[in-house]
């Protein structure tokens, strides 16, 4: 008998769901207040009732480019929108720029969605991204820092190698890491907030197809496979694993503390990519 693939994607759903109520359970995650942090993570689009938790680096600015199409109700290509601008402009809503009250209400009546990715690669992805670009803000503020802190002082030239970076991660507060490497559970409170669909980046063009389905929108509205530095090869297993070779037991075991919520609550081993 031939497989459904409705059937199939919503059997992943339901085994993603309870691999996350298995955590919250265990963790006894019990119901909170909205932190205003995770409700600056939260795209709200009201015309079509939908909530987007951003996670960068799980395709979040192909994400706000469609929100941002559909909150300007304009039927156009997301290839179209500038890359740079998504990030910054004012047209997009978060949940925290309403009124408390209001904000229960749109998390009780919008279809809730957040992405997820394998946490290390997610973090050598963060890494090649923001730290290898001279043109990245994070360049220059960000690696001066590290440098001042970890390597040869900050007017050094050296690009931040990555266990600098990794000693820079390891030895800051969680709570007050840089969004593109804060764990995931943290940026999105998935015991707190009760999200219909949990994509994953590894099924990201499927679970795109579902949730732009299941929000009403326009047929011909697709997820746009757009990378920013488009001639470099996207981070991957194999390039995570090349990555980790150079560092040592400790700062691994480091991380594998650092973002345990990440690979319990998503369901990722933190020895496939090891």
């Amino acid at each position: 008998m031939a497989n459904d693939p409705q059937k199939d994607w919503l059997k992943r759903q339901s085994d993603r769901k309870d691999s996350l109520h298995s955590t919250c359970t265990k963790g006894n995650f019990s119901e909170r207040k909205l932190k205003p942090s995770v409700a600056r993570q939260l795209f709200v689009d009201e015309s079509h009732r939908f909530i987007y938790c951003e996670v960068p680096k799980v395709g979040c600015s192909n994400w706000k480019k469609i929100l941002l199409l559909l909150t300007l109700n304009l039927s156009r290509d997301p290839f179209e929108v500038n890359q740079d601008t998504i990030h910054t402009t004012n047209l997009l809503k978060r949940l925290s720029s309403y009124p408390f009250d209001q904000q229960a209400k749109l998390l009780n009546n919008c279809t809730k969605v957040m992405f997820t990715r394998h946490p290390l690669e997610r973090l050598v992805s963060a890494y090649r991204d923001k730290l290898l670009h001279s043109d990245e803000p994070y360049y220059v503020s960000v690696a001066k820092e590290i440098k001042t802190l970890f390597g040869g002082g900050q007017h050094t030239s050296e690009e931040v190698t990555f266990q600098e970076f990794v000693n820079f991660i390891v030895t800051r507060t969680p709570n007050y890491l840089d969004i593109h490497w804060k764990p995931m559970f943290m940026l999105c409170d998935p015991c707190n907030i009760h999200y219909d669909i949990l994509g994953k980046y590894e099924t990201l063009g499927e679970d795109a197809e579902h949730v732009l389905q299941r929000i009403g929108a326009p047929k011909d509205f697709h997820y746009p496979d757009f990378k920013r530095y488009g001639s470099e090869e996207r981070t991957n297993s194999n390039i995570t694993l090349k990555f980790f070779r150079e560092l040592s037991k400790d700062q691994i075991q480091k991380l594998k503390v650092l973002f345990q919520m990440d690979f319990s609550s998503f369901n990722y081993s933190s020895e496939t990519l090891l």
